[in-house]
């Protein structure tokens, strides 16, 4: 690590300005490339204080919630700007919630206004799910007098597209709204936002209890932003920047921003496609990929599509699994042998990113570790036994200071204090360490720890030794009650596409490689995960074994 501190700059405004300030140097030039179209920085800009125009004619002004239940593409990308123009504070809403989820989080959020659209797809229908999580609505004759007594400061509905329903404020009464408020008006409210306002709040996707909505302040995750892909990646206004990951998701969201940052281009998709994922990178030229998450890779490494597809004008790719399995490394360095790969580490409660790789490492590391903490965040690796920071290689609990943390978790100051200490250290619960060149090498969580007879056993371990046998591309352990034992390990493995092999067999095979104690008990196949947006529900799983062997907590 030599970064060069004194050439470091970083720039710090709201979103909407940073908008605003790439629109200025570059008006004509893409930023958004979605499958349904493309947008230059004045379309979007313009577009943009349109919808924040019919924001405030809808009431909707400075520190007011408001909800952004969209699937990733354009609109979402201007509505999130649109928000942060008024001064309002944008509550990102998984698009795959379902009624109960989205019932709690518009409750436990205090949300003025929720912004969706009328277009079902294959994926959701989201009129039906908000009318799902509120049958009153059903009966709502004026939108522009909800009152639903479950969420009484819930005042807007707001149906961009073009149905209308009841309780919601159609396309035609937004745009008849938004002609009422002036552009000097919007941009009036947008200098009065400060840098320590709330810009978001994220829910962090949970296991088994209700989400928590990280309150993440517009100096945050600006200055993430900046720090990010002006500094570690080295942006260029030239950069193209493709994911395929939801934008409500913060890994997106920060790759999408960065791109902003720099008067560059975002690629993305509305749902995550191999094939058309595969040629999204090869026909626009993407230079970064932002593909965090391990299932996403096997899945394109696997389309019949991956040996034909170009990707030479990649640079730079970015991924989030502990250690990258060596036959999907071995597939990008054939693929993208000029790209450096960078591993990174980091949660919503950090504005996304705490350690990724650079330019200024050795380029092994990239496909070994997960970086090393980015200029102004400090890591700590604290050992749980003694309370001091632990010697190089020694795993401890991840502590985190700095710009991009989280100023608390909304509605929730016992939380908030467990997690943020007097220091201003976040405890995060992630068990990892920090080696000889400064990478952070992670190995779990401690809420992912079994106690196996009184012995500790990190479910990560496991899951690796698994995923290392030739048939295996990916593994997942949980603990299961036992009379014995108090727990034990089990795991849910997905073979390769020709992989053969049984629980017998692979039962034997990690028993020759760890400690008996750490040998799952049970071994189960199966051909998809069941996810959150990014992440695989673990807890899911636990529960479908325990339901098919009679065993309760």
């Amino acid at each position: 690590m030599s970064e060069d501190l004194a050439r470091m700059r970083i720039s710090v405004s709201p979103p909407a300005d940073m908008l605003l300030k790439s629109w200025d140097s570059f008006p004509d030039k893409e930023a958004m490339v979605f499958p349904s179209g493309r947008r230059t920085y004045d379309d979007i800009s313009r577009a943009v204080i349109r919808r924040a125009c019919g924001l405030m004619a809808l009431g909707i002004k400075h520190g007011d919630h408001v909800g952004i239940l969209l699937p990733s593409g354009i609109e979402f990308v201007e509505t999130l700007f649109a928000v942060s123009m008024v001064g309002g504070v944008a509550v990102l809403m998984n698009a795959r919630y379902r009624a109960p989820e989205v019932r709690y989080v518009v409750e436990n959020a205090d949300l003025v206004a929720v912004v969706t659209n009328s277009e079902a797809d294959d994926f959701v229908d989201f009129v039906a799910r908000l009318t799902e999580a509120f049958p009153a609505l059903a009966q709502c004759g004026d939108p522009l007098a909800l009152e639903l007594p479950e969420v009484p400061k819930l005042r807007r509905l707001i149906l961009h597209g073009g149905r209308s329903a009841p309780g919601f404020v159609d396309q035609a009464g937004f745009d008849r709204a938004a002609a009422t408020v002036s552009e000097t008006a919007v941009h009036k409210a947008r200098l009065g936002v400060r840098l320590r306002d709330t810009c978001m709040i994220l829910y962090t996707s949970g296991t088994s209890a209700q989400p928590k909505g990280c309150l993440l302040s517009n100096e945050a995750i600006c200055r993430e932003t900046s720090n990010l892909a002006r500094n570690r990646w080295a942006f260029t206004q030239d950069e193209r920047v493709w994911s395929p990951m939801p934008l409500f998701h913060i890994a997106a969201m920060l790759a999408m921003l960065g791109a902003i940052e720099v008067g560059g281009t975002y690629i993305g998709q509305p749902h995550f496609d191999p094939g058309e994922s595969l040629r999204q990178i090869a026909a626009e030229k993407a230079t970064m990929v932002f593909l965090p998450f391990v299932t996403f890779h096997q899945a394109m490494i696997a389309h019949p599509d991956w040996d034909k597809t170009d990707m030479t004008s990649v640079r730079l790719m970015n991924s989030c699994f502990s250690q990258m399995p060596k036959a999907v490394g071995d597939a990008y360095r054939a693929k993208m042998p000029n790209a450096l790969q960078v591993g990174t580490f980091g949660m919503s409660e950090a504005c996304g990113v705490v350690t990724t790789g650079g330019y200024d490492m050795d380029p092994e590391l990239g496909f070994e570790a997960l970086g090393y903490p980015l200029s102004g965040v400090s890591v700590r690796i604290v050992d749980p036994e003694t309370g001091g920071e632990a010697a190089v290689g020694g795993r401890g609990e991840v502590w985190i200071r700095g710009y991009n943390l989280l100023d608390g978790y909304y509605r929730d100051p016992a939380k908030t204090a467990e997690a943020l200490d007097s220091e201003g250290w976040y405890h995060s619960g992630d068990i990892a360490s920090l080696d000889e060149h400064g990478h952070l090498r992670f190995h779990g969580r401690f809420k992912d720890m079994l106690k196996v007879g009184g012995e500790n056993v990190a479910a990560a371990e496991v899951e690796a030794v698994l995923s290392a046998h030739a048939a295996v591309e990916l593994a997942q352990v949980v603990g299961i009650p036992d009379a014995r034992l108090a727990e034990v390990p089990a795991a849910y493995v997905k073979l390769h596409g020709d992989g053969r092999a049984t629980a017998d067999e692979l039962i034997a095979y990690v028993s020759e490689r760890i400690a008996s104690f750490k040998v799952p008990r049970h071994v189960r196949f199966l051909d998809e995960w069941p996810m959150s947006a990014s992440k695989i529900q673990k807890f899911k799983l636990r529960q479908q074994l325990m339901a098919e062997l009679g065993l309760t907590d």
